[in-house]
């Protein structure tokens, strides 16, 4: 089911708040630039199918903020003495990619915020335990490929009113540069509730990198992703992950350097609904894990894959029923459960209605240490 509207007044699905929205609105002319079960799984459109692997390739939220001070969060410095890419063990990661596919929906706003939340006490124990894996890429998609996608048909109408998804759009302007690409790294969030800013890497890139010297505050731009995403296609998370590291897709070329070879690849994708068959991601779990083993040089032991999304399936579960008029709850999600399960020990858990992630991560650090201990890059 497509609840890509969830979020917008007077519709409960997104094809209602479009029929509605062509018959009100017109685009303006102005622009302005969450406690995870952190259960360990059981063992268990731009360009090109899903299925078809490819070749190559801190503040913490509970009740009240945690005092941070102090905190290093320029995680670029520190490398242990007689290791890193030069020199290193034969085992073992020096470098770590993290890949972050947030929903950007309606009914996803509070979300981002406790992600972004529980970012720097992720990162702070990441650097703290992997104490010889200090190189870091870490990059924000989101499930749609552009926000505006549905505001251009509003331009002819009279002037005045808004385009609901997106209130940041001027009529006649085009998108970014690779803005239009599902996959691509966002450096620049726009639409409702997003942070509407340039994010500004200091790599330059469509990615942050060790060199970031306030890498919380930068992720905290970047993960605000918003809840305007398209009204014409329901959001993509499996599909965007795909193609954001698949060489065959137009992201690929947009992502230039963020997967490299010789570190460990962790995914972790957010989102309160399911990612349906028919009504979401092309492909299947079986493809989309194939994906990110293709990436990874076929080593599935290089990847981990957290997932926070509904468990109102589950005995326990946190989320209450999803209601996209009121934007609480989740969808119960058992494809993208099938998708974290089918990594058995490298696959994460956890609720997206928890009220704090930071159990999950937690238990997502223990995870990512082992496999960064047992990783072996590959030769050549």
């Amino acid at each position: 089911m497509d609840r890509s509207a969830h979020g917008f007044p007077g519709g409960s699905a997104r094809g209602v708040a479009c029929l509605w929205a062509l018959m009100l609105v017109a685009c303006t002319d102005s622009r302005a630039p969450g406690q995870g079960t952190g259960a360990v799984s059981s063992p268990g459109e731009d360009g090109g199918s899903v299925d078809d692997a490819a070749e190559t390739s801190p503040s913490v939220s509970s009740s009240a903020p945690v005092d941070t001070s102090g905190v290093n969060f320029d995680v670029g410095m520190a490398t242990a003495a007689g290791t890193g890419a030069e020199g290193g063990d034969a085992s073992g990661c020096d470098k770590v990619d993290f890949l972050f596919v947030i929903d950007n929906s309606g009914s996803m706003g509070d979300e981002q915020e406790n992600l972004i939340a529980n970012f720097p006490q992720f990162m702070e124990t990441i650097q703290t335990t992997l104490d010889e894996a200090q190189d870091y890429h870490v990059m924000v998609i989101d499930t749609d490929a552009w926000v505006f996608e549905i505001c251009p048909m509003f331009c002819a109408l009279p002037p005045g009113m808004i385009c609901l998804p997106a209130p940041g759009f001027v009529c006649g302007s085009e998108p970014l540069e690779c803005e239009d690409v599902l996959g691509a790294g966002v450096e620049f969030p726009r639409g409702a509730a997003a942070t509407e800013t340039d994010c500004n890497f200091a790599s330059g890139k469509r990615y942050m990198d060790s060199s970031e010297p306030d890498l919380a505050g930068t992720f905290a731009c970047a993960a605000k992703v918003g809840t305007g995403s398209t009204a014409l296609n329901a959001e993509r998370p499996m599909e965007a992950m795909v193609a954001a590291v698949t060489p065959s897709t137009p992201a690929w070329g947009c992502n230039d350097g963020f997967l490299r070879d010789d570190a460990i690849l962790v995914v972790t994708f957010i989102t309160d609904e399911d990612d349906n068959v028919g009504d979401g991601s092309g492909g299947t779990v079986e493809g989309w894990r194939q994906a990110l083993i293709s990436a990874k040089k076929g080593d599935p032991n290089a990847i981990v894959v957290l997932g926070l999304f509904g468990d109102n399936d589950q005995p326990g579960g946190v989320c209450a029923p999803f209601d996209p008029d009121a934007s609480n709850g989740a969808e119960p999600s058992p494809r993208l459960r099938e998708f974290t399960e089918s990594w058995g020990d490298h696959g994460v858990a956890g609720s997206v209605c928890a009220p704090s992630y930071q159990q999950f991560f937690v238990d997502a650090v223990s995870v990512i240490d082992t496999t960064c201990d047992a990783f072996v890059p590959p030769a050549g």
